[in-house]
Protein backbone atom coordinates (compact mmCIF):
# COMPACT_ATOMS: atom_id res chain seq x y z
CA UNK A 1 0.00 0.00 0.00
CA UNK A 2 2.80 2.17 0.84
CA UNK A 3 4.63 1.48 -2.41
CA UNK A 4 1.14 2.72 -4.17
CA UNK A 5 0.76 5.77 -2.71
CA UNK A 6 4.35 6.82 -3.30
CA UNK A 7 4.22 6.06 -7.17
CA UNK A 8 0.41 7.58 -6.83
CA UNK A 9 2.40 10.99 -5.10
CA UNK A 10 5.23 11.00 -7.31
CA UNK A 11 2.16 10.59 -10.98
CA UNK A 12 0.33 13.75 -8.96
CA UNK A 13 3.47 15.70 -8.67
CA UNK A 14 4.41 15.41 -11.88
CA UNK A 15 0.72 16.14 -13.43
CA UNK A 16 1.20 19.17 -11.60
CA UNK A 17 4.65 20.10 -12.76
CA UNK A 18 3.26 19.23 -16.19
CA UNK A 19 -0.02 21.42 -15.96
CA UNK A 20 2.38 24.12 -14.08
CA UNK A 21 5.35 24.59 -17.10
CA UNK A 22 2.99 23.77 -19.81
CA UNK A 23 -0.08 24.87 -19.54
CA UNK A 24 -0.42 27.35 -16.85
CA UNK A 25 1.75 30.03 -18.90
CA UNK A 26 -1.19 29.45 -21.69
CA UNK A 27 -3.64 30.61 -19.63
CA UNK A 28 -2.96 34.20 -19.94
CA UNK A 29 -3.47 33.58 -23.36
CA UNK A 30 -6.98 31.68 -23.01
CA UNK A 31 -8.57 33.76 -21.05
CA UNK A 32 -7.07 37.26 -23.29
CA UNK A 33 -8.61 35.73 -26.50
CA UNK A 34 -12.20 34.82 -24.72
CA UNK A 35 -12.35 38.41 -23.35
CA UNK A 36 -11.21 40.33 -26.74
CA UNK A 37 -13.62 38.13 -28.58
CA UNK A 38 -16.51 38.28 -26.28
CA UNK A 39 -16.22 42.02 -26.22
CA UNK A 40 -15.89 42.08 -29.99
CA UNK A 41 -18.93 40.47 -30.81
CA UNK A 42 -20.65 41.52 -27.80
CA UNK A 43 -20.60 45.02 -28.65
CA UNK A 44 -19.54 45.40 -32.37
CA UNK A 45 -22.21 43.03 -33.83
CA UNK A 46 -24.51 42.62 -30.56
CA UNK A 47 -24.43 38.90 -29.71
CA UNK A 48 -24.88 37.32 -26.47
CA UNK A 49 -22.65 35.98 -24.99
CA UNK A 50 -24.51 32.17 -25.36
CA UNK A 51 -23.67 32.78 -29.08
CA UNK A 52 -20.61 33.97 -28.85
CA UNK A 53 -19.44 31.02 -26.41
CA UNK A 54 -20.82 28.68 -28.56
CA UNK A 55 -19.67 29.80 -31.92
CA UNK A 56 -16.72 32.21 -31.74
CA UNK A 57 -15.43 30.67 -28.98
CA UNK A 58 -16.19 27.26 -29.07
CA UNK A 59 -12.31 26.38 -29.65
CA UNK A 60 -10.22 23.83 -27.26
CA UNK A 61 -8.80 25.81 -24.18
CA UNK A 62 -10.75 29.10 -25.36
CA UNK A 63 -13.78 27.51 -23.78
CA UNK A 64 -12.17 27.03 -20.88
CA UNK A 65 -12.72 30.30 -20.12
CA UNK A 66 -15.32 32.24 -17.81
CA UNK A 67 -16.70 35.34 -19.12
CA UNK A 68 -18.95 38.17 -17.44
CA UNK A 69 -20.30 41.16 -19.48
CA UNK A 70 -20.63 44.79 -17.82
CA UNK A 71 -22.75 46.72 -20.18
CA UNK A 72 -22.67 49.60 -18.79
CA UNK A 73 -18.99 49.93 -18.21
CA UNK A 74 -18.89 48.28 -21.93
CA UNK A 75 -16.30 45.49 -20.51
CA UNK A 76 -16.09 42.02 -20.09
CA UNK A 77 -13.50 40.18 -17.57
CA UNK A 78 -12.24 36.52 -18.39
CA UNK A 79 -10.64 33.92 -16.38
CA UNK A 80 -9.46 30.29 -16.40
CA UNK A 81 -11.45 28.68 -13.10
CA UNK A 82 -10.46 31.95 -11.16
CA UNK A 83 -7.23 32.48 -13.01
CA UNK A 84 -5.53 34.69 -15.41
CA UNK A 85 -8.10 37.36 -15.61
CA UNK A 86 -7.95 39.70 -18.31
CA UNK A 87 -10.37 42.60 -19.31
CA UNK A 88 -10.85 44.39 -22.61
CA UNK A 89 -13.02 47.31 -23.06
CA UNK A 90 -14.72 48.64 -26.13
CA UNK A 91 -14.84 52.03 -27.07
CA UNK A 92 -17.10 53.81 -30.10
CA UNK A 93 -14.95 54.18 -33.03
CA UNK A 94 -12.10 51.89 -31.76
CA UNK A 95 -13.34 48.89 -31.07
CA UNK A 96 -12.57 46.18 -28.24
CA UNK A 97 -9.54 46.49 -27.06
CA UNK A 98 -7.35 43.98 -24.59
CA UNK A 99 -6.32 45.93 -21.87
CA UNK A 100 -3.66 44.96 -18.91
CA UNK A 101 -3.74 46.52 -15.26
CA UNK A 102 -1.78 49.40 -16.16
CA UNK A 103 -3.89 51.02 -18.80
CA UNK A 104 -5.93 53.94 -17.81
CA UNK A 105 -9.80 53.69 -18.87
CA UNK A 106 -10.65 57.42 -17.98
CA UNK A 107 -7.94 58.94 -20.69
CA UNK A 108 -9.60 61.06 -23.13
CA UNK A 109 -8.88 59.10 -26.78
CA UNK A 110 -9.21 59.76 -30.76
CA UNK A 111 -11.71 58.56 -32.98
CA UNK A 112 -11.88 58.39 -36.17
CA UNK A 113 -14.11 60.81 -38.15
CA UNK A 114 -16.46 58.92 -40.71
CA UNK A 115 -18.05 59.89 -44.03
CA UNK A 116 -21.77 58.41 -43.80
CA UNK A 117 -24.22 58.69 -46.51
CA UNK A 118 -24.81 62.39 -46.37
CA UNK A 119 -28.65 61.10 -48.30
CA UNK A 120 -30.88 59.09 -46.58
CA UNK A 121 -32.23 58.29 -50.23
CA UNK A 122 -31.52 54.54 -50.68
CA UNK A 123 -28.46 53.29 -53.44
CA UNK A 124 -28.44 49.97 -54.74
CA UNK A 125 -25.64 47.77 -54.12
CA UNK A 126 -22.36 48.07 -54.57
CA UNK A 127 -22.96 51.86 -54.33
CA UNK A 128 -25.32 51.40 -51.61
CA UNK A 129 -26.50 48.71 -49.33
CA UNK A 130 -29.88 48.05 -50.83
CA UNK A 131 -30.64 45.28 -54.00
CA UNK A 132 -32.32 42.19 -54.05
CA UNK A 133 -30.26 38.76 -55.76
CA UNK A 134 -30.16 39.17 -59.83
CA UNK A 135 -31.82 36.43 -61.29
CA UNK A 136 -31.57 37.56 -64.80
CA UNK A 137 -28.70 36.58 -66.37
CA UNK A 138 -29.29 33.90 -69.24
CA UNK A 139 -24.79 33.28 -68.88
CA UNK A 140 -25.97 31.98 -64.85
CA UNK A 141 -27.17 27.99 -64.40
CA UNK A 142 -28.86 29.32 -61.25
CA UNK A 143 -29.97 26.22 -60.50
CA UNK A 144 -26.22 24.71 -60.18
CA UNK A 145 -24.78 28.09 -58.78
CA UNK A 146 -27.92 27.68 -55.48
CA UNK A 147 -27.25 24.10 -55.07
CA UNK A 148 -23.24 24.90 -54.79
CA UNK A 149 -24.26 28.07 -52.24
CA UNK A 150 -26.44 25.75 -50.31
CA UNK A 151 -23.83 23.30 -49.99
CA UNK A 152 -21.44 25.43 -48.55
CA UNK A 153 -23.99 25.56 -45.39
CA UNK A 154 -24.86 23.13 -42.63
CA UNK A 155 -27.59 21.17 -42.67
CA UNK A 156 -30.22 21.00 -40.08
CA UNK A 157 -28.42 19.27 -36.95
CA UNK A 158 -25.14 19.48 -38.45
CA UNK A 159 -22.14 21.52 -37.13
CA UNK A 160 -18.77 21.07 -39.26
CA UNK A 161 -18.67 23.54 -42.35
CA UNK A 162 -19.78 26.28 -39.93
CA UNK A 163 -20.41 29.20 -43.31
CA UNK A 164 -22.05 31.98 -41.67
CA UNK A 165 -22.64 33.89 -44.79
CA UNK A 166 -22.10 33.50 -48.49
CA UNK A 167 -22.69 36.02 -51.18
CA UNK A 168 -21.41 36.21 -55.08
CA UNK A 169 -21.29 38.69 -57.29
CA UNK A 170 -20.95 38.93 -61.11
CA UNK A 171 -20.96 41.93 -63.12
CA UNK A 172 -21.24 44.31 -59.60
CA UNK A 173 -24.71 42.52 -59.11
CA UNK A 174 -25.22 39.97 -56.71
CA UNK A 175 -26.37 36.33 -57.99
CA UNK A 176 -26.76 34.75 -54.81
CA UNK A 177 -27.05 35.43 -51.02
CA UNK A 178 -27.36 33.20 -48.06
CA UNK A 179 -27.18 33.55 -44.33
CA UNK A 180 -26.98 30.93 -41.59
CA UNK A 181 -29.18 31.03 -39.03
CA UNK A 182 -29.35 33.96 -36.40
CA UNK A 183 -26.86 36.27 -39.22
CA UNK A 184 -28.13 38.75 -41.81
CA UNK A 185 -27.04 40.97 -44.17
CA UNK A 186 -26.27 43.66 -41.20
CA UNK A 187 -24.34 41.09 -39.42
CA UNK A 188 -20.53 42.00 -38.80
CA UNK A 189 -18.05 39.62 -38.77
CA UNK A 190 -14.17 39.76 -37.94
CA UNK A 191 -12.22 39.04 -41.09
CA UNK A 192 -9.24 38.57 -38.88
CA UNK A 193 -6.38 38.41 -41.61
CA UNK A 194 -8.41 39.49 -44.47
CA UNK A 195 -7.44 42.78 -42.50
CA UNK A 196 -4.47 42.60 -44.01
CA UNK A 197 -5.69 43.39 -47.69
CA UNK A 198 -7.13 46.51 -45.96
CA UNK A 199 -3.45 47.61 -44.55
CA UNK A 200 -2.18 46.99 -47.76
CA UNK A 201 -4.07 48.90 -49.86
CA UNK A 202 -3.62 52.00 -47.80
CA UNK A 203 -0.28 51.79 -49.28
CA UNK A 204 -1.04 51.28 -52.56
CA UNK A 205 -3.75 54.62 -51.75
CA UNK A 206 -0.66 56.46 -50.20
CA UNK A 207 1.70 55.82 -53.12
CA UNK A 208 -1.40 56.86 -55.79
CA UNK A 209 -1.50 60.45 -53.79
CA UNK A 210 2.42 60.69 -53.99
CA UNK A 211 3.15 60.34 -50.24
CA UNK A 212 5.08 57.14 -49.91
CA UNK A 213 7.46 54.97 -51.67
CA UNK A 214 7.20 51.71 -50.97
CA UNK A 215 10.66 50.79 -52.85
CA UNK A 216 12.26 53.00 -49.71
CA UNK A 217 13.76 51.38 -47.20
CA UNK A 218 11.47 50.90 -44.06
CA UNK A 219 11.33 54.14 -41.89
CA UNK A 220 12.29 52.18 -38.34
CA UNK A 221 14.93 53.94 -36.35
CA UNK A 222 16.22 50.48 -34.86
CA UNK A 223 17.50 49.18 -37.81
CA UNK A 224 19.68 51.76 -38.69
CA UNK A 225 22.56 49.96 -37.46
CA UNK A 226 22.47 47.07 -38.65
CA UNK A 227 21.89 44.62 -41.67
CA UNK A 228 17.66 45.62 -41.05
CA UNK A 229 18.98 48.79 -42.57
CA UNK A 230 17.96 47.22 -46.15
CA UNK A 231 14.43 45.92 -45.62
CA UNK A 232 12.46 48.29 -47.61
CA UNK A 233 8.24 48.62 -47.42
CA UNK A 234 8.17 46.78 -50.16
CA UNK A 235 9.93 43.67 -48.91
CA UNK A 236 7.21 43.88 -45.61
CA UNK A 237 4.44 44.50 -47.76
CA UNK A 238 5.84 40.55 -49.43
CA UNK A 239 6.19 39.04 -46.22
CA UNK A 240 10.10 38.33 -47.19
CA UNK A 241 11.83 40.83 -44.89
CA UNK A 242 14.00 37.80 -43.75
CA UNK A 243 13.06 39.04 -40.08
CA UNK A 244 12.57 36.10 -37.97
CA UNK A 245 8.76 35.34 -36.71
CA UNK A 246 6.48 32.68 -35.62
CA UNK A 247 3.11 32.07 -36.45
CA UNK A 248 1.73 29.36 -34.59
CA UNK A 249 -1.93 30.13 -32.69
CA UNK A 250 -1.73 26.67 -30.87
CA UNK A 251 0.70 27.37 -28.71
CA UNK A 252 3.00 30.61 -27.01
CA UNK A 253 4.42 32.04 -29.84
CA UNK A 254 5.21 35.38 -31.29
CA UNK A 255 2.00 35.78 -32.60
CA UNK A 256 -0.02 34.89 -29.83
CA UNK A 257 1.93 37.24 -27.25
CA UNK A 258 1.49 39.85 -29.77
CA UNK A 259 -2.24 40.16 -30.41
CA UNK A 260 -2.61 38.81 -26.32
CA UNK A 261 -0.26 40.37 -24.30
CA UNK A 262 1.55 43.45 -26.54
CA UNK A 263 0.81 46.79 -25.42
CA UNK A 264 1.85 48.67 -28.92
CA UNK A 265 1.45 45.72 -31.72
CA UNK A 266 3.38 47.43 -33.99
CA UNK A 267 6.86 47.21 -32.39
CA UNK A 268 6.41 43.16 -31.81
CA UNK A 269 8.27 42.74 -35.67
CA UNK A 270 10.74 45.06 -35.25
CA UNK A 271 12.47 43.76 -32.45
CA UNK A 272 13.08 40.36 -34.07
CA UNK A 273 16.46 39.73 -35.60
CA UNK A 274 17.19 39.01 -39.71
CA UNK A 275 17.36 35.63 -40.53
CA UNK A 276 17.95 35.80 -44.16
CA UNK A 277 18.91 38.46 -46.53
CA UNK A 278 15.75 40.89 -47.78
CA UNK A 279 13.70 38.90 -50.78
CA UNK A 280 15.08 35.56 -50.18
CA UNK A 281 12.62 33.69 -47.58
CA UNK A 282 9.34 34.19 -47.26
CA UNK A 283 7.69 33.86 -43.82
CA UNK A 284 4.00 35.14 -43.14
CA UNK A 285 3.82 36.93 -40.21
CA UNK A 286 1.16 38.99 -38.71
CA UNK A 287 3.82 40.77 -37.15
CA UNK A 288 5.07 42.58 -40.00
CA UNK A 289 1.55 43.50 -40.95
CA UNK A 290 0.92 45.04 -38.11
CA UNK A 291 4.48 46.88 -38.17
CA UNK A 292 3.13 48.36 -41.47
CA UNK A 293 0.45 49.51 -39.48
CA UNK A 294 3.13 51.79 -37.58
CA UNK A 295 4.50 52.60 -40.23
CA UNK A 296 1.68 54.63 -41.93
CA UNK A 297 1.22 56.25 -38.62
CA UNK A 298 4.19 57.51 -39.09
CA UNK A 299 3.06 59.16 -42.54
CA UNK A 300 0.27 61.54 -40.69
CA UNK A 301 1.54 64.75 -38.98
CA UNK A 302 -0.83 63.46 -36.21
CA UNK A 303 -2.89 60.54 -34.54
CA UNK A 304 -6.20 61.65 -35.24
CA UNK A 305 -5.01 62.18 -39.37
CA UNK A 306 -3.84 58.30 -39.11
CA UNK A 307 -7.54 57.23 -37.44
CA UNK A 308 -9.54 59.10 -40.21
CA UNK A 309 -7.28 57.87 -43.12
CA UNK A 310 -8.50 54.72 -43.37
CA UNK A 311 -12.18 55.28 -43.07
CA UNK A 312 -12.56 58.77 -45.40
CA UNK A 313 -9.40 57.23 -48.40
CA UNK A 314 -10.94 53.73 -47.85
CA UNK A 315 -13.51 52.29 -46.18
CA UNK A 316 -15.89 54.68 -46.66
CA UNK A 317 -15.18 55.87 -49.39
CA UNK A 318 -16.28 52.83 -50.82
CA UNK A 319 -19.52 52.51 -48.74
CA UNK A 320 -17.86 50.25 -46.28
CA UNK A 321 -19.75 52.14 -43.67
CA UNK A 322 -20.14 48.86 -41.62
CA UNK A 323 -16.61 48.69 -41.25
CA UNK A 324 -14.43 48.96 -38.04
CA UNK A 325 -10.63 48.24 -37.24
CA UNK A 326 -10.18 47.92 -33.72
CA UNK A 327 -6.82 49.53 -32.29
CA UNK A 328 -4.60 48.56 -29.74
CA UNK A 329 -3.36 50.12 -26.09
CA UNK A 330 -1.00 52.41 -28.22
CA UNK A 331 -3.57 53.23 -30.68
CA UNK A 332 -2.81 51.46 -33.30
CA UNK A 333 -5.03 50.16 -35.86
CA UNK A 334 -4.65 46.00 -35.84
CA UNK A 335 -3.64 45.83 -39.02
CA UNK A 336 -3.06 42.38 -38.91
CA UNK A 337 -6.42 41.38 -37.60
CA UNK A 338 -9.08 43.04 -36.29
CA UNK A 339 -11.00 44.17 -39.63
CA UNK A 340 -14.83 43.78 -38.78
CA UNK A 341 -17.48 44.65 -41.69
CA UNK A 342 -21.16 43.09 -42.97
CA UNK A 343 -20.86 40.51 -45.53
CA UNK A 344 -21.99 42.82 -48.28
CA UNK A 345 -19.39 45.36 -47.35
CA UNK A 346 -16.64 43.14 -47.35
CA UNK A 347 -17.68 42.09 -50.96
CA UNK A 348 -17.36 45.69 -51.72
CA UNK A 349 -13.61 45.69 -50.90
CA UNK A 350 -13.42 42.78 -53.19
CA UNK A 351 -15.34 44.90 -56.10
CA UNK A 352 -12.59 47.82 -55.44
CA UNK A 353 -9.45 45.21 -56.84
CA UNK A 354 -11.82 43.79 -59.42
CA UNK A 355 -12.30 47.37 -61.03
CA UNK A 356 -8.33 48.10 -60.54
CA UNK A 357 -8.90 50.48 -57.98
CA UNK A 358 -11.40 52.51 -59.52
CA UNK A 359 -15.21 53.20 -57.49
CA UNK A 360 -17.58 54.98 -59.29
CA UNK A 361 -15.31 57.19 -61.29
CA UNK A 362 -12.63 57.61 -58.76
CA UNK A 363 -9.31 56.40 -59.28
CA UNK A 364 -8.37 55.54 -55.25
CA UNK A 365 -5.05 53.23 -55.89
CA UNK A 366 -3.22 53.16 -59.41
CA UNK A 367 -4.19 50.14 -61.45
CA UNK A 368 -0.82 48.82 -61.31
CA UNK A 369 -1.64 47.76 -58.24
CA UNK A 370 -3.48 45.04 -58.40
CA UNK A 371 -0.91 43.47 -60.09
CA UNK A 372 1.84 44.09 -57.66
CA UNK A 373 -0.50 42.67 -55.17
CA UNK A 374 -1.41 39.89 -56.98
CA UNK A 375 2.54 38.82 -58.31
CA UNK A 376 3.63 35.98 -56.21
CA UNK A 377 6.18 36.70 -53.75
CA UNK A 378 9.56 35.46 -54.40
CA UNK A 379 10.19 31.86 -52.61
CA UNK A 380 6.35 31.53 -51.99
CA UNK A 381 5.67 28.86 -54.50
CA UNK A 382 2.47 31.11 -56.05
CA UNK A 383 0.83 31.45 -53.08
CA UNK A 384 1.10 34.70 -51.84
CA UNK A 385 1.63 38.45 -53.45
CA UNK A 386 1.01 41.67 -51.48
CA UNK A 387 -0.85 41.03 -48.56
CA UNK A 388 -3.07 39.11 -50.76
CA UNK A 389 -3.00 35.39 -51.18
CA UNK A 390 -3.01 33.56 -54.56
CA UNK A 391 -3.73 31.04 -56.60
CA UNK A 392 -0.91 31.24 -59.42
CA UNK A 393 0.45 28.34 -58.46
CA UNK A 394 -2.89 26.01 -58.29
CA UNK A 395 -3.09 25.79 -54.56
CA UNK A 396 -7.07 25.32 -55.50
CA UNK A 397 -6.43 22.80 -58.28
CA UNK A 398 -9.91 23.37 -59.97
CA UNK A 399 -10.28 26.89 -59.84
CA UNK A 400 -8.91 29.63 -62.23
CA UNK A 401 -5.51 30.51 -61.28
CA UNK A 402 -5.94 34.25 -61.72
CA UNK A 403 -7.92 34.26 -58.83
CA UNK A 404 -5.88 36.05 -55.98
CA UNK A 405 -7.81 36.86 -52.46
CA UNK A 406 -8.38 38.25 -49.05
CA UNK A 407 -7.94 35.68 -46.33
CA UNK A 408 -8.37 34.46 -42.50
CA UNK A 409 -8.86 32.48 -39.74
CA UNK A 410 -11.42 29.74 -39.66
CA UNK A 411 -11.97 30.30 -43.35
CA UNK A 412 -12.27 34.49 -43.95
CA UNK A 413 -12.46 34.63 -47.86
CA UNK A 414 -12.90 37.11 -50.40
CA UNK A 415 -12.23 36.06 -53.91
CA UNK A 416 -11.76 38.02 -56.75
CA UNK A 417 -11.76 36.74 -60.17
CA UNK A 418 -10.80 38.92 -62.95
CA UNK A 419 -11.44 36.49 -65.55
CA UNK A 420 -14.65 36.26 -64.83
CA UNK A 421 -15.74 39.51 -63.85
CA UNK A 422 -16.64 37.70 -59.81
CA UNK A 423 -16.29 37.95 -56.37
CA UNK A 424 -17.03 35.37 -53.79
CA UNK A 425 -17.13 36.24 -50.12
CA UNK A 426 -17.32 33.47 -47.46
CA UNK A 427 -17.42 33.72 -43.53
CA UNK A 428 -17.35 31.15 -41.33
CA UNK A 429 -15.66 29.00 -38.40
CA UNK A 430 -13.86 26.54 -40.79
CA UNK A 431 -11.00 26.10 -42.86
CA UNK A 432 -9.79 23.17 -44.84
CA UNK A 433 -10.66 19.81 -44.60
CA UNK A 434 -14.11 20.76 -42.57
CA UNK A 435 -14.91 23.08 -45.80
CA UNK A 436 -14.07 22.40 -49.19
CA UNK A 437 -13.10 25.93 -50.78
CA UNK A 438 -11.49 24.14 -53.84
CA UNK A 439 -14.96 22.22 -54.60
CA UNK A 440 -17.18 25.69 -53.01
CA UNK A 441 -15.61 27.79 -55.49
CA UNK A 442 -14.86 25.64 -58.29
CA UNK A 443 -18.81 25.05 -58.28
CA UNK A 444 -20.01 28.69 -58.12
CA UNK A 445 -17.30 29.07 -60.89
CA UNK A 446 -18.99 26.44 -62.74
CA UNK A 447 -22.26 27.81 -63.08
CA UNK A 448 -21.30 30.63 -65.14
CA UNK A 449 -21.11 30.40 -68.84
CA UNK A 450 -18.29 31.87 -70.15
Amino acid sequence: MKKFLKIFAVLVLIVLVYLRLAIYPQLDLISGFSAKSVASGHFIDDRSLETIEQGDNDIPKVDWATNTINDAEKLVTSNVHGLKERKAIYREGLGATLINDDFDVTKPYDVPHRLMPASTEPYLFPYGDTGEVDTSFASIDYVKLNRAVENAFDKKGEKKKRTRSVIVIYKDQIIAEKYAEGFNQKSKILGWSMTKSITATCFGILQKQGKIDIMKPAPIAEWQHDERKNITINDLLHMNSGLEWEEDYGKISDVTKMLFQAEDMSKSQIEKPAQYKPNTHWNYSSGTTNLLSGILRKQFKTHQDYLDFWYRDLLDKIGMHSALVETDMAGNYVGSSYGWANTRDWAKFGLLYLHKGNWNGTQLFDPSWVKYVSTPTNTSNGRYGAQFWLNAGGYFPDVPRDMFYCSGYQGQMVTIFPSHDLVIVRMGLTEEPDFDFNGFLRDVVGAIKK
